[in-house]
């Protein structure tokens, strides 16, 4: 009775196994939603409605640079980015607002930059691609910064940044795709994060007294490693 009863269950289990296989428990289906589509917020629409505003100062030596390439900088920012210019003469500043066609929030602090870059001492050619590009920006710091020197000293280290006729400061600019603009005591320089961090660090060794021959090795291994990774 026994071995009837086991083979009695045996049987019974295969002929589960058997309508498991044949006839598969249905799965049920699942239905993802799909991804919204919104339409970018426009820049009166995220600031409530309300015009926003932007002020950037022209230094006394570049007013008359600003006069003569006003219609460079106006076009721009005008019909490209959607965004109010106005030179105010009073103040000595150039004022920026947004429109309600602006299409993006972000466009009015680009422009900003975009004036203080030029207004920094960058050629407007240079400057502009801040407007097209999100990923470049303005970092500027001093000669006394990185070492204090007075009198002759300082004369030497900024004969050293610029080179005879500018060469030094061109080969860093063409080896870390950047722009420098070296007024006086101060520095500018225009580029990406990674580019900004190369030039800093040669102009550094040019102030602490590093010949430029040496600063010109270390740009080539440095601008090729940039390349690689391009």
């Amino acid at each position: 009775m026994e071995s009837s009863s086991a083979a009695v269950t045996t049987t019974t289990a295969a002929a589960m196994e058997v309508d498991a296989t044949a006839n598969p428990p249905r799965q049920p289906s699942v239905q993802f939603a799909q991804k919204p589509n919104f339409r970018p917020l426009k820049a009166h629409e995220i600031s409530g409605g309300q015009i926003q505003f932007r002020k950037v100062s022209v230094p006394p030596h570049r007013y008359t640079p600003l006069k003569k390439a006003w219609l460079e900088i106006y076009t721009p920012i005008y019909e490209e980015m959607k965004i109010d210019i106005r030179m105010n003469l009073k103040a000595r500043r150039v004022e920026l607002k947004t429109r309600p066609d602006t299409p993006e929030v972000g466009n009015l602090q680009k422009c900003a930059d975009f004036a203080h870059a030029f207004m920094l001492g960058f050629d407007v050619i240079d400057a502009v691609a801040m407007l097209r590009m999100d990923e470049l920006y303005v970092e500027s710091f001093e000669i006394k910064d990185v070492k204090t020197l007075k009198g002759e000293h300082l004369s030497r280290a900024i004969g050293r940044l610029s080179g005879k006729g500018g060469r030094t400061k061109f080969a860093i600019e063409n080896s870390t795709r950047t722009r420098i603009v070296i007024a006086d005591t101060k520095i500018h320089i225009l580029g990406s994060f990674a580019n900004i961090k190369v030039a800093r660090d040669s102009l550094c060794s040019l102030i602490l007294g590093s010949p430029a021959a040496k600063v010109y090795s270390k740009l080539r291994a440095v601008s090729a490693r940039l390349a690689e990774r391009l």
